[in-house]
């Protein structure tokens, strides 16, 4: 699925939980300066997220979208069960938010259901560099969402990204293929996602939003499963639980990662997990990314990285403003 890193950004404000007592307020982990252990950490995580997508594509030749996402919400929801169950010192389904919870989880629910979709019909390098462009749709849903005001130069590489993604899909030629809409929708999804992290960023918990989500996505996927389930090998199911634990480590790595540095630092780092892809797809698949994938992939990549650089630059015209003058 398209990458957590702006997730663990919001995310990195929302305090993560210590064994403790109920009654005590739980606070966040201080932030440290340590860009290397941060970009450490991202380069792991990309290495869980890669795999996973890459596991996901091979057990769609086998298995229902569906099925493939229910195994993986359920290994997700075991992991986190820890934190469903009353008296436990990472109890965390207290939430001032619970509509937007769920709504968060349906949407991490659509982005993972959409892009496992679209593996199946897609080479995973042409599905992954779709799936990057969520960071532009974030731009577009801010001013919607959060009244956020976004200039020229960032709408500049939102265009620009949008250019590398009709490279890659080449739209009205024989290379393309209807299931290309669906990494789309996935990273529309995914920015819907982080929307609703931003707008409850420094209210909820990481652990509460994860356990949220998992608890929304097995739930409504063990509704969907019955209508298309296939009897699944065991093979299958040490491949299904592979896939949701390595996405989950995954995120939880890139939540760590933000602890010890900026957006700004970590995302081009975070563009590795196409490098992954594309070698695990070839050794795995024989897939090579022809050369408009590989073109179109810049053109987003570049886009992005843009447009970390520029939230970087409003952050730190908001602190200066907001920074009180010696002279007061």
């Amino acid at each position: 699925m398209p990458p957590p890193s702006a997730t663990a950004a919001r995310l990195d404000s929302v305090s993560l939980p210590l064994p403790e007592k109920k009654s005590a307020a739980r606070t966040a982990p201080a932030r440290a300066d340590h860009p290397f252990k941060g970009i450490a950490l991202i380069l792991a995580s990309t290495v869980f997220l890669g795999t996973s997508d890459v596991t996901a594509k091979y057990l769609s030749a086998t298995l229902p979208s569906i099925e493939i996402a229910w195994i993986r919400f359920l290994t997700f929801a075991l992991i986190m069960s820890p934190a469903m169950l009353p008296g436990s010192p990472v109890y965390a389904l207290q939430t001032e938010r619970p509509g937007l919870q769920v709504m968060r989880g349906i949407a991490l629910l659509g982005s993972s259901l959409f892009f496992i979709s679209g593996l199946r019909f897609l080479p995973i390098a042409e599905a992954s560099a779709t799936g990057f462009v969520s960071p532009l749709f974030v731009t577009a849903l801010s001013i919607v969402f959060l009244g956020e005001s976004v200039g020229v130069r960032r709408w500049l590489a939102t265009a620009i990204g949008l250019i590398g993604v009709l490279i890659i899909l080449r739209p009205g030629t024989s290379a393309f293929h209807p299931a290309a809409f669906f990494p789309i929708i996935s990273a529309l999804a995914w920015a819907a996602t982080l929307i609703m992290t931003r707008m409850m960023s420094g209210r909820e918990l990481a652990i509460t939003t994860m356990t949220y989500s998992s608890i929304v996505g097995v739930g409504i996927l063990s509704v969907l499963v019955p209508f298309v389930w296939v009897a699944p090998s065991w093979h299958d199911i040490l491949f299904g639980i592979f896939i949701g634990i390595a996405s989950t480590a995954g995120q939880w790595i890139v939540v760590l990662a933000f602890r010890y540095a900026d957006a700004s630092v970590l995302a081009p780092f975070s563009y590795t997990q196409l490098l992954w892809v594309s070698i695990l797809g070839f050794l795995i698949f024989g897939e090579i990314p022809d050369i408009w994938t590989v073109i179109g992939a810049a053109f987003i990549v570049a886009s992005g990285l843009y447009t970390a650089h520029r939230e970087r630059v409003r952050r730190l015209q908001i602190s200066v403003q907001a920074e009180p003058s010696p002279n007061a």
